[in-house]
């Protein structure tokens, strides 16, 4: 794969990060190109990622990558989660995920295999991604320990940094789950749901000791300023379902993430907050207000939220609905949900599947935020369609090949992309066929019967008069 950035990261030392270059006043190559490609103001960009409301997450290790920029400012993002597990998957599915992920739109990929040959894995898909890439390193720190509970501080930043070396993006790290925020899920249904939240869990009640990554945050900061890795602080005390929504574990989490985020910030290491879960519709907009004023305006990356808990492998439709108005209420970037969710280890369908669905939420929301020229590409799909442009409908569609196959499936022929008509109206019923006749009889009716004002005598016309009872 090319190396974008190769001659971007050359000779780059000390403190690298996105964060520390806009500090100093420097545009970046990487600013640059996110200016472009959001038709922002070059120092606009600088600005948001100077004051931590933009992240851009770029390591130096990844040349392969295509910079994208996670903020308000910039178009919602979609994240697709792929990996293996200890019981399903291997490297070639893995890579076949991440070029689907890519191929339908995923802005974002995060690796979360928890299987064997991890590293070899990630290896492969940073090298072959133009897209960011995330990890949760706690999954493969546990890994390399028989037991969670014989795992160490020194392990865990080992882990990091490894990755970090390879080129990881950005990695979740669960910092806020703290022991003093444990007590409160004893009201909850389904306690803590985040594996990395709950291994952690089960560490500190084991050795009776703070969250070593807590405890360890200034080390994991000279890591991520070494190498430039955003920090994802995830919510390892996440709801659930939709009875733990917005409770008091998740609001004193938020917390202690709002206090890491500003020490990260003194460090210049770039930084956004993971955020819920399963949260009822009327709630969203409150939270994502708290996360706001609470984290200072970072970039706000929630999971869905599903915003009901039936809807078993229909989940990515039920958390797509959560994402639009998450989206629409100021979150930065969403993170897919699969029609697996809660029942498997999706395949690669499902990836589609769950893409689509986020890529139909964040592009809705853009939309409600007026991003300008977002909505170019849906006026482009209306008049195609009262075109009967069929194939430029195909190229528009967020999902070509299922549009062009659900058409095909009743007027498979060639000549049946000329056709003024699809299989649901046929010839005689279709409303464009029809309103494009009345359009054109209405005009010239109106000609004919509707007489000019007269300059000469002033005259007016007398409007025409409804004709029969209707």
């Amino acid at each position: 794969m090319e190396k974008f950035r190769s001659a971007w990261i050359q000779g780059r030392t000390g403190n690298v990060t996105q964060m520390h270059h806009a500090r100093q006043g420097q545009i970046t190559p990487e600013m640059a190109h996110v200016a472009k490609v959001e038709s922002l103001d070059p120092e606009l960009v600088r600005s948001e990622v100077a004051r931590g409301r933009m992240v851009i997450p770029a390591n130096i290790n990844h040349p392969e990558l295509q910079p994208l920029g996670i903020g308000i400012a910039a178009r919602c993002k979609i994240n697709a989660n792929i990996g293996n597990s200890q019981i399903s998957s291997g490297l070639d599915e893995e890579l076949e995920k991440l070029r689907l992920s890519i191929k339908y739109g995923a802005d974002t990929v995060m690796d979360l295999s928890t299987g064997r040959g991890i590293p070899r894995i990630r290896e492969n898909i940073i090298r072959n991604s133009h897209v960011p890439i995330g990890t949760v390193p706690i999954y493969e720190a546990v890994e390399r320990v028989p037991d969670v509970r014989q795992m160490t501080p020194e392990i865990i930043l080992q882990v990091i940094e490894e990755q970090a070396r390879q080129g990881v993006d950005y990695m979740t790290v669960h910092c806020g789950v703290v022991l003093e925020v444990l007590p409160l899920i004893e009201s909850r249904i389904t306690k803590i749901v985040s594996r990395g939240g709950a291994l952690m869990a089960q560490w500190m009640l084991h050795h009776e000791q703070e969250n070593p990554l807590h405890t360890h945050f200034d080390r994991l900061l000279e890591i991520c300023k070494k190498y430039d890795v955003t920090l994802s602080l995830g919510d390892g005390m996440r709801p659930g379902c939709l009875h733990d929504a917005s409770d008091a574990a998740q609001f004193a989490e938020l917390k202690v993430l709002g206090a890491l985020t500003r020490q990260a910030w003194e460090q210049d290491v770039q930084v956004m907050i993971e955020g819920p879960g399963h949260v009822p519709m009327d709630q969203i907009e409150m939270n994502m207000a708290r996360e706001r004023e609470v984290c200072h305006e970072a970039p706000f990356y929630v999971l869905g939220p599903l915003v009901t808990d039936v809807a078993a492998g229909y989940d990515h439709i039920a958390s797509a609905i959560g994402g639009a108005i998450a989206a629409w209420k100021g979150a930065s970037m969403l993170c897919y949900v699969t029609p697996k969710e809660h029942l498997g280890l999706p395949n690669g369908e499902d990836v589609r599947a769950g893409i689509i669905a986020y890529k139909i939420a964040a592009h809705s929301a853009d939309i409600a935020r007026g991003r300008p020229g977002v909505r170019d590409r849906d006026d482009a799909m209306s008049r195609a369609r009262f075109a009967f442009d069929w194939n430029r409908q195909f190229e528009l569609a967020l999902d070509p090949e299922l549009a062009r196959a659900y058409h095909d499936e009743t007027l498979p022929e060639e000549a049946h992309k000329n056709a003024e008509f699809c299989s649901m109206c046929g010839p005689r019923f279709c409303a464009y066929k029809l309103s494009r006749e009345v359009a054109e009889k209405s005009r010239d009716m109106a000609a004919r019967l509707i007489p000019h004002h007269c300059p000469e005598t002033g005259a007016r016309p007398e409007p025409l008069r409804a004709v029969g009872g209707m």
